[in-house]
């Protein structure tokens, strides 16, 4: 069952690069984590105008639109104590299109594109996300929502804790998708742009 944010709490999660899926999944149904059927998210993500890759997150608000399942979401997360622990707001839209033009007149910019296929769990009170993240390959995160009165930080300590306890090797990762893909394109055109 997923823990519906009240308006001080926020989103902590962790956030990992697995090099063996089957592995992984294996290893979380030893621990009890049923996994739901792969899910396609098509996710856009926007930025403030005034913002651009490196420059730091925590304290601005960004926001994303996803469809999964025919189904649309907006969903607007502002990093508190880094990238991965942040004050999250969602709802369900029915026009996308309307969604991104409305975001656009407010002065948000289309940063980059995510698609990934998503399965779901939930482990000891946190939710399990396995991601094949097109472009980046295969990830796990973890996540709790917890009262603003947590550190994030000692939050993630208690994640990174659960995912090491799998046994399975990972790499433990502190940037969302967004940057991982950016900095992905980044370094693609920097490799064809002659010196």
């Amino acid at each position: 069952m997923t823990h519906e944010p009240a308006d001080n709490d926020h989103e902590v999660e962790a956030k990992y690069r697995v090099d063996d899926l089957q592995e992984l999944i294996t290893a979380l149904a030893r621990r009890q984590v049923v996994l739901t059927e792969p899910s396609v998210q098509d996710d856009q993500a926007y930025a403030p105008a005034n913002w651009s890759y490196g420059m730091s997150k925590v304290g601005v608000p960004f926001a994303r639109l996803r469809t999964q399942e025919g189904r649309h979401l907006f969903t607007v997360k502002k990093p508190i104590d880094n990238e991965m622990a942040c004050l999250e707001h969602e709802c369900v839209i029915f026009d996308r299109d309307a969604m991104h033009a409305a975001l656009d007149t407010m002065g948000w910019v289309p940063t980059v594109r995510i698609v990934k296929r998503r399965r779901t769990g939930d482990w000891d009170g946190a939710t399990v996300c396995v991601d094949v993240v097109d472009g980046l390959g295969v990830f796990v995160e973890v996540e709790r929502v917890v009262s603003s009165r947590h550190s994030g930080e000692q939050v993630q300590h208690g994640l990174d804790a659960m995912i090491r306890s799998l046994g399975v090797p990972v790499l433990r990762v502190v940037d969302t998708y967004d940057t991982l893909i950016w900095n992905l394109a980044r370094a693609a055109v920097g490799t064809s742009t002659p010196v």
